[in-house]
């Protein structure tokens, strides 16, 4: 979901819940998937495949925090009424099928989810539909559905808004895992970040937060966290997703190997790019992908545009201490639900399933890999 209201950094405070919008950087994509080196190949590779997908809320969510934060009363139910809507078009117990079938083509041990959402809307005495929706309840039972054993490892929460009787939603991160291959060696840690936004309208309460697991794949114990950072392009709000993600990598600390999933919300060059890949992450996309654009964001915010308008790359898999020989990262890194035929029938037309396109990276090692 993208920011779609610039307005003085305070404003923007208020509105920033979603992707920042930015010009689109770097040559036309070429292609969707990069091979492994064929000299890895074989029994004696590990291998460690990893997903991470914003599910998108389903609406523009920034339009309804500034109707209730702004001082007019009367622009409230409007904007509610508008969501509503949107949420209805945008219907996720039929977008969470083509998410889940994503996950099952992929077999990912590990799926970083954000805007992980549950919507609890009762205005029907206003003549609205009820909406009664939980993100992770329907995409597991899905995933239980196909025969998939993922289950949460952690969540933390992100948004919590409750402006008038008759509404609560929460927004959270998670991080899924596949039971039968990956196994926890500690529990999860979930929090929010030291710098966050905090109250931006009556009821409505935004903090920024990680989830970080230890686990051993494939004989290998590896460190992953999945985040969502703060979004907007107002001065200021750079710096804050630098802090946020200077946070995250100073608790990941020195564990290699590691690996980071998420919305970072910014671009290659940022400063948030520099903390992550200044303590010893590479942009596995960047090294994998030379040249290719990797657009992950965003969709219109109802997802009926035809065709994909995606024109920025914000969605990331950094990693370190994975790799083949001297480091090199091998295997390949792959978007998906970027293309038409990734569209599914929704209730009024064809809708995409996310706002955003997910990243799905394979990374091989041989065992004498230091």
């Amino acid at each position: 979901m993208k920011t779609r209201i610039h307005w003085s950094l305070v404003s923007l405070f208020v509105l920033a819940v979603a992707c920042t919008p930015d010009s689109p950087v770097g040559p036309p994509s070429t292609g969707r998937v990069a091979a492994a080196s064929a000299a890895v190949r074989g029994a004696d590779a590990q291998s460690i495949t990893v997903m991470t997908r914003n599910l998108y809320i389903g609406a523009d969510v920034d339009v309804v925090i500034g109707a209730l934060a702004s001082p007019d009363p009367s622009d409230d139910i409007p904007a509610l009424v508008a969501a509503i809507a949107t949420l209805q078009n945008t219907a996720f117990p039929l977008r969470v099928q083509a998410l889940a079938d994503e996950i099952a083509r992929a077999r990912p041990h590990v799926v970083g989810l954000q805007e992980v959402s549950e919507i609890h809307i009762n205005l029907t005495g206003l003549g609205l539909p009820l909406v009664d929706q939980d993100f992770l309840a329907l995409l597991t039972a899905a995933l239980h559905a196909r025969g998939l054993p993922y289950k949460l490892a952690g969540e933390s929460t992100n948004l919590t808004a409750a402006p008038i009787p008759g509404i609560a939603v929460t927004d959270h991160d998670a991080i899924l895992v596949d039971t039968e291959r990956v196994t926890l060696t500690a529990p999860a840690i979930a929090a929010t970040y030291t710098l966050n936004i905090g109250l931006v309208a009556p009821g409505v309460i935004l903090k920024r937060g990680y989830v970080r697991i230890a686990a051993m794949i494939d004989g290998t114990p590896i460190t992953i966290a999945s985040t969502h950072l703060e979004s907007g392009n107002a001065p200021g709000v750079s710096d804050l997703r630098a802090a946020q993600a200077f946070e995250l990598v100073n608790l990941v600390g020195a564990a290699s190997p590691a690996i980071l999933l998420g919305d970072f919300n910014d671009t290659t060059g940022s400063a948030m790019h520099q903390a992550v890949t200044g303590a010893g992450f590479t942009d596995t996309w960047a090294a994998m992908r030379l040249g290719a654009r990797g657009f992950t964001c965003c969709e219109v915010a109802d997802l009926s545009n035809q065709v994909p308008v995606l024109n920025q790359r914000i969605d990331y898999v950094f990693t370190r201490g994975l790799g083949g020989p001297n480091g090199r990262l091998l295997g390949q890194v792959t978007i998906v639900g970027d293309q038409p035929a990734d569209k599914i029938a929704g209730p009024s037309f064809r809708i995409w399933p996310s706002d955003h396109a997910g990243l799905v990276a394979n990374f091989l090692q041989t065992p004498m890999v230091p």
